[in-house]
């Protein structure tokens, strides 16, 4: 199993939640990280939090402006002349009801979650070509493999990341490069507490479910696991992750729990 140690990681959405829980993890397996999200002051305070933090280089970087990708791409590559690992992780969630929700709502979750995403990925990638070897580790969710109600946006845009990167994969497997997919359950992160509303709005609340999720850094120590492994896909939460067998062969089933579940 190749060890992630001492690679050199580009990290999206670095400044809260999963993103600064892989930040840690990765620094104290030596890796040089180059750490990304909008907001600059949240970023300098995740790598002044880092024991080597020496090892850490920031890059604030907007998902949406999709001009500027290959010149950020080109500014991380010269931290330290070379990325190995570029993890996706950037996005946000929403927890609105269709009827209820502005156009522009559906717009930026597509804009954040996905068309960023791709973005990112397809200025980095002739470099991975370029050098033979390249990882591309998406997160995704669990709504990536099944709906949720309030979540219509968010489903939309995370089963849209599984079709574009199982096709990179398929693509670019002849060129060295890796894609693993990870698909989340209930994380203890703020990613409720940020969801957007019906009118684009933060939902600032918090909700059960995700209060009681898995630990963030359990959660962090699982998906390296996995991308070292070189795995396709992981599913990686508790009781949650059975939902996405119960949707393969009882979708009826399915329907009926989470439609019972009510969970905003």
């Amino acid at each position: 199993m190749p060890k992630i140690d001492g690679k050199i990681v580009w990290i999206t959405g670095a400044s809260s939640g999963i993103g600064e829980a892989l930040t840690y993890a990765l620094n104290n397996k030596n890796c040089k990280l180059i750490i990304s999200s909008r907001k600059e002051d949240a970023l300098l305070r995740v790598k002044n939090n880092c024991s080597n933090s020496e090892n850490v280089e920031i890059l604030p970087l907007d998902l949406q402006d999709f001009e500027h990708m290959k010149s950020k791409t080109e500014t991380a590559i010269s931290f330290f002349g070379k990325i190995d690992l570029l993890i996706n992780n950037g996005g946000i969630s929403q927890r609105s009801l269709i009827v209820d929700t502005d156009f522009s709502v559906y717009q930026k979750l597509i804009d954040v979650n996905y068309l960023g995403t791709v973005a990112l990925s397809k200025a980095i990638l002739p470099y991975f070509i370029n050098q033979k070897s390249g990882h591309f580790a998406t997160i995704t969710s669990l709504m990536g493999k099944f709906g949720s109600p309030y979540r219509s946006g968010y489903c939309g845009a995370k089963h849209a990341l599984h079709g574009f990167f199982d096709v990179l994969r398929m693509e670019h497997q002849k060129d060295g490069i890796d894609v693993t997919l990870i698909c989340p359950g209930f994380i203890s992160t703020d990613v409720d507490k940020n969801a957007l509303t019906e009118d684009g709005t933060a939902l600032n609340k918090k909700d059960e479910a995700t209060q009681n999720g898995m630990p963030v850094p359990v959660f962090a120590d699982k998906m390296i696991n996995a991308i070292e492994r070189k795995k396709y896909e992981a599913n990686i939460g508790r009781k949650e992750i059975l939902a996405v067998y119960v949707k393969r062969f009882f979708p009826k089933l399915l329907h009926k729990i989470v439609l019972k579940s009510a969970v905003r």
